[in-house]
């Protein structure tokens, strides 16, 4: 199994950290896609499943990582140090960006991680990119209000329903990202603004 060293590491929310890593040899990926992490913990092996934060995976990819006080992976991540190998397996996921058109990305919690990285290579490749977030203190601040600097249009609320209901939705590829009450939410935000839920991209995590 491959192992990439970690490159970058840095808290990006309330018990949210970033973390930066080499590119695996041969390894392509789209933004949207997941790996899988691989660790020995205390003598025990742990997995777990991390979504691909980063616009593009060249020589380094960045994943998002939910860092639960209580869980044994997520901490284990966040006290490692640069230059620190990891092992990654993937990507994995048919949930992913092709670079075909402007975007509308609906996400809580961790989900925020695709949602950046999605909106950037949006951006990046000449199209337009709108990011929602079911709270009103998103991971990725930073990132963020870049995305607004270049053009984006960034929204915070608590009420999807009337975010969306906002919004112009007609033409856009729609992806939502969060744990299961949030997807379930936002699938009625978008059913109510008329978008056939069979035209949109969800990728759910459990099992909160």
């Amino acid at each position: 199994m491959p192992e990439s060293s970690i490159t970058r590491l840095e808290t990006v929310g309330t018990d949210t950290i970033a973390i930066e890593v080499e590119t695996p040899a041969g390894f392509e990926a789209r933004p949207g896609q997941f790996v899988l992490v691989r660790a020995t913990v205390d003598g025990e092996e742990e997995s777990g499943y991390y979504t691909i934060s980063s616009p593009t995976v060249g020589e380094t990819f960045e994943m998002t990582v939910a860092v639960d006080p209580d869980g044994t992976l997520g901490p284990w991540l966040g006290g490692r140090t640069l230059g620190d190998d990891v092992t990654v397996e993937g990507p994995f996921g048919d949930v992913q960006y092709t670079d075909d058109g402007d975007v509308l990305v609906l996400a809580g919690g961790p989900g925020i991680g695709p949602a950046v990285g999605i909106a950037e290579r949006a951006l990046d490749t000449g199209h337009e990119a709108t990011v929602v977030y079911g709270g009103s203190e998103p991971p990725h601040g930073r990132r963020l209000t870049a995305l607004e600097e270049a053009g984006a249009t960034v929204v915070l609320s608590d009420d999807l329903a009337s975010a969306v209901g906002s919004l112009d939705v007609d033409g856009v590829q729609t992806y939502v990202f969060g744990f299961r009450g949030f997807v379930e939410e936002a699938r009625a935000a978008l059913t109510d603004a008329g978008v056939d839920l069979d035209d949109v991209e969800i990728e759910g995590f459990g099992p909160e």
